[in-house]
Order: structure tokens, then C-alpha cells, then sequence
């Protein structure tokens, strides 16, 4: 969001109509739209702001003792707010995450953040994150029903730490996954669309948070009608039939 200004209007109303649905974690980044992703959000939520748990990002070479402070004053700016409630380091980049960390925590301290985590860190990553705090909140990282290597040890060793996983492109950015026949016999079965069974079974797992994007005033009701979407074992077996668990280790997909 944010691209393009002649969206704008439409890209408000699709979160506040989200909002009033009851989908109330809102997720953005500096990086987003160089910031106009964030000025989105801002107008959207203005009014608002105590119905909105608010999460953006940072980018890594912002991340470091005095970037991060700085960083994060000019999202503060753009989103209208003095709080964020959830602020991430975006991937992994130059500065050690000592550093880092205890930028975020100086942040807390100040009240500009509530809490802090991670995105795109794979286990190795977290394994050296922890050797500086445990404080992180959540790992967002890409998971959906094709891309699924996260479950061979990312999401076991958060899981294992009670470590929330945060997923982003849960509808593989609505391409071919849609319109795979499995999904598409599965939503027929519960009179639902293949994006709320995509959804459903991100967040089959209580530790799993799914964040699609929608601007279609459709698509964030029926985003927000998928939470209620319980797939059963017959399903979900036949999706693991359709994309297969992984077997291996896999390098942590991004985009």
C-alpha cells in the first residue's frame, strides 16, 4: 500500500473496514513504499489508534544503537502515533544484534514501542538472537500451504519456546496456490473461497498469526470470515497430499 496515490482512499477504507471487522493487528514498514505504506495506516487508523495493535519494521541498515531511534521517530510521524506497539527488525543485516537489541530496549524504556522482535530470522539466526535476549515477541516469516519449510525446525523450535510465528504472504501473494483444485474441492466442501482455506490453515496452529493484505472491500470480509473457517483432518490431509510436509532442511524463503 502506498504506491500509488490514486489508491489511497480505497486502501483507508479497506483497513478501516477491516478494523471494524475485528482484524485489529495492523502490519506495515518503513520499507514499505518508502514509508507510504505507513502514512496509509496513519490515516487510517487516526481516530482509531486504541482499536489498532500496531506492528511495523526497521530497516536493517537502520538497525543500528543510533539509526534505530531515528528510525523509528520517522514512523512514528508517518503513522500519527506516539507507540508502536510491535517493532521488528525486517531482516538480518550489518549490525550485530547486541546492537540491535538494545536499541529496541532503550525504545521500550522510552514508551515508543511495546514490545520488539524479528522477521526473516531462521533458527540459526534465533538461536544467536537468544544468545542476546529472550525478549523477542514474534518471528514473522513467509508461510502458506506451498511453502511450508518453516515446519521442519523453525516452527517446532518456536513453538517449543512459545515463540509466536507471524505470517506473512499467507496467500502466496494470490497467485497459483488459489487456484490449485485441492484448495478449490476444500472450499466448495465448506461453502468458503480457496483464500479462506489457505488462511484457515495457516492459522490452524494457536501460536500462528497470518497478516494477508487486502484493498477489495470482499476480500477483508472474507479475510475476516476465515477465522472461523475450521478445516478438518480429512482436509488437511488431503493439503498434505496436494503440498507435501517437508522432509529436509530448507533455506528460509523470502520475498
Amino acid at each position: 500500500m502506498g504506491e500509488d496515490p490514486g489508491r489511497q482512499h480505497a486502501e483507508v477504507a479497506a483497513l478501516q473496514h477491516g478494523i471494524e471487522l475485528g482484524l485489529s493487528l495492523i502490519d506495515t514498514a518503513e520499507m514499505y513504499a518508502e514509508g507510504g505504506a505507513e502514512k496509509v495506516v496513519g490515516k487510517a487508523i487516526a481516530g482509531r489508534r486504541d482499536q489498532v495493535f500496531l506492528v511495523s519494521k526497521v530497516y536493517p541498515h537502520n538497525a543500528s544503537l543510533k539509526g534505530i531511534p531515528a528510525a523509528c521517530e520517522r514512523s512514528l510521524q508517518r503513522l500519527g502515533t506516539e507507540h508502536i506497539d510491535l517493532y521488528l527488525l525486517h531482516w538480518r543485516g550489518q549490525y550485530p544484534l547486541a546492537e540491535t537489541v538494545e536499541a529496541f530496549e532503550r525504545l521500550r524504556a522510552e514508551g515508543k514501542i511495546g514490545r520488539w522482535g524479528v522477521s526473516n530470522f531462521d533458527v540459526d539466526d534465533l538461536r544467536e538472537l537468544y544468545q542476546v535476549s529472550r525478549d523477542c515477541a514474534v518471528n514473522q516469516v513467509l508461510y502458506n500451504p506451498s511453502q511450508r519449510g518453516i515446519e521442519y525446525d523453525l516452527l517446532p523450535w518456536s513453538h517449543k519456546r512459545q515463540l509466536p510465528t507471524m505470517a506473512y504472504c499467507p496467500l502466496a501473494q494470490a497467485g497459483r496456490l488459489l487456484k490449485h483444485p485441492t484448495l478449490a474441492e476444500i472450499a466448495e466442501r465448506h461453502g468458503a473461497t480457496p483464500a479462506q482455506v489457505s488462511l484457515a490453515w495457516v492459522i490452524r496452529q494457536d501460536d500462528v498469526i497470518a497478516i494477508p493484505k487486502a484493498v477489495d472491500l470482499e476480500h477483508v470480509r472474507l479475510n475476516a470470515a476465515a477465522a472461523n473457517l475450521v478445516l478438518s483432518s480429512e482436509d488437511l490431509r488431503a493439503i498434505d497430499r496436494a503440498f507435501a510436509p517437508p522432509t529436509r532442511k530448507q533455506h528460509l524463503s523470502m520475498v
